[in-house]
């Protein structure tokens, strides 16, 4: 059966970025939302410490963007971080309109003017992190999930994996679509999509992500012709929690923000060696460290020691690491947390400008998936929630603007499967995941080197060409979606990573340790690949 679906706008992905697009556009857009599981299920939910913003009447715009652009090691456009952190004022104030309970300061409960309560993080020489207790992210994924759900122009669709974008005389057109629960790939067709689909971070062995993490916007975009910039900037959150049943389970910079202080296993402290700044150092500094103690000394681990808070104090303000350490036997207020790094967040991703526009007409990119110049070689801790929701709103203004002008979409083919047949061959997806994200922990992780990096691109270029083979013959699934995207934005770090030959940022190499005197963009170029074999590399 043909089924099809028509609307103005198609936003792949529910998160921040995705809802709060979907809300900034004027009530007579017909907009499409499209969820990889359940809402809330995505990387914005799990957020934990909260979101950057000049709030403060001793913190000023200025600031933060010079802590910006020196956690971006020379590598930010000054016009997107100068454009992100002008607007953070009036995005807080957005979201609070819509109904987002941001914690206020405790010590001032009869003031008129209500203050919010600020933390600080690395990198950031204010406390400027507003946040919902420890669950911020959540905080805002359900009211905006709220929002969403009672809007009359949005029709929201769960249980959908995005499979490829459709495009016709170099416009975007809409994508396909697998309807997970009925098994059969649907066509979107709109005038303009919108990706909001996250990073990439499954593509390592151990990560801080949902499941959905699997750079699948990313790889789409790649496919339909847009160009990407910096992958080889994947930043590792240094606190990771240690347990065999902690799955993913982020233990957030908030912590050290309050004081935290991390521990070598016979209770030393060794951040004070990396950096003058210690516990409070950016978190590229701070991943490093731990990986060096933990491969010098052969540990698991290390120890992140907030007990010398009050409990009601972490209650108040950690509820939820408190209640899940708990559950795992561990008491953060008597006892040190055992940490390690995990991959995190997607540094680079698909080039756009200011309005969110890729370099495919009708096509926009927001949030993790997009590359705006705001993180360069390394992002500051909470500039990425303050990111979806300001691109969301400017990516919004320019599509309402544009809307009428783009003419209906041309009829597409239906999606064709009957050359292809259902998989009795499984075990191959698990198999060649599972080696993927084995690989690229071990050669394209924290530390590079050259050989590291030649091996691990002569593995993807293997693994995808296995999985084009599948691909072709079987119907498609969710797993198959996710490795062969997987493995295409994995093979687009490695090559990144390959043409920097210098350390900057998270991109640190044991070949290249030093910094080059000017800062360049890593950029890829798709449509050289089909004349060469290869996509085509060019720092600028």
């Amino acid at each position: 059966m043909d089924t099809r679906h028509f609307h103005d706008v198609l936003i792949i992905g529910s998160g921040a970025a995705g809802l709060s697009l979907a809300l900034h556009l004027p009530d007579s857009c017909r907009v499409a939302l499209l969820s990889k599981a359940d809402l809330n299920q995505g990387s914005t939910y799990w957020a934990q410490g909260g979101m950057a913003a000049v709030l403060h009447n001793r913190d000023t715009v200025d600031s933060h963007v010079a802590d910006t652009l020196q956690a971006g090691a020379g590598l930010c456009s000054e016009q997107a971080v100068e454009f992100t952190v002008r607007n953070s004022r009036h995005c807080v104030e957005w979201l609070v309109e819509q109904g987002v309970d941001f914690d206020l300061r405790e010590d001032q409960p009869q003031q008129k003017k209500r203050e919010f309560h600020l933390t600080m993080e690395g990198g950031h020489s204010h406390r400027r992190i507003i946040h919902a207790a420890d669950r911020t992210g959540r905080a805002i994924s359900e009211v905006l999930t709220e929002q969403a759900s009672a809007a009359d122009n949005i029709e929201i669709f769960t249980h959908r994996v995005a499979v490829d974008l459709v495009t016709h005389d170099e416009r975007c057109q809409g994508a396909y679509i697998l309807n997970q629960r009925s098994g059969r790939v649907e066509l979107f067709q709109a005038r303009t999509v919108v990706l909001a689909t996250g990073g990439a971070s499954k593509a390592y062995l151990y990560t801080s992500n949902p499941d959905g993490a699997s750079g699948d916007g990313i790889a789409m975009a790649w496919r339909a012709g847009c160009r990407v910039a910096n992958l080889e900037f994947n930043q590792f959150h240094p606190t990771c929690l240690y347990h065999p049943k902690a799955k993913s389970f982020l233990i957030t910079e908030a912590i050290r923000g309050e004081g935290g202080k991390l521990l070598l296993p016979d209770g030393q402290r060794f951040m004070q060696h990396f950096d003058p700044r210690g516990e409070l150092a950016p978190r590229d500094v701070v991943a490093r460290a731990i990986d060096h103690e933990m491969k010098r000394l052969g540990i698991d681990c290390v120890f992140l020691d907030i007990s010398h808070q009050p409990r009601e104090f972490l209650q108040t303000h950690f509820p939820t690491i408190m209640s899940r350490c708990a559950e795992l036997g561990i008491d953060i207020s008597a006892e040190p947390i055992p940490v390690v790094p995990a991959a995190h967040y997607t540094c680079g991703g698909i080039i756009v400008d200011t309005n969110g526009c890729t370099d495919l007409d009708n096509l926009y990119a927001i949030g993790e998936a997009s590359s705006t110049g705001l993180h360069g070689a390394n992002r500051m801790a909470s500039n990425s929630l303050l990111e979806c929701i300001v691109y969301a709103e400017s990516a919004a203004q320019h599509i309402a603007a544009n809307l009428q002008r783009i003419a209906t979409p041309n009829h597409a083919p239906a999606w064709d499967e009957s050359q292809v047949t259902d998989s009795d061959e499984d075990v191959v997806i698990s198999h060649n995941w599972d080696e993927l994200r084995r690989f690229m922990w071990d050669y394209v992780g924290i530390v590079r080197t050259n050989k590291r990096l030649q091996r691990a691109l002569h593995r993807v270029q293997l693994l995808q060409s296995e999985i084009a083979e599948y691909y072709g013959n079987y119907k498609v699934s969710n797993d198959l979606l996710e490795l062969r995207n997987l493995a295409m934005v994995a093979e687009l770090m490695i090559r990144c990573a390959i043409s920097r030959k210098e350390s900057r940022g998270l991109h640190y190499t044991l070949d290249y340790p030093d910094l080059l005197a000017e800062a360049r963009d890593t950029i890829l170029y798709p449509q050289t690949s089909a004349a060469q074999g290869e996509p085509d590399t060019q720092s600028a």
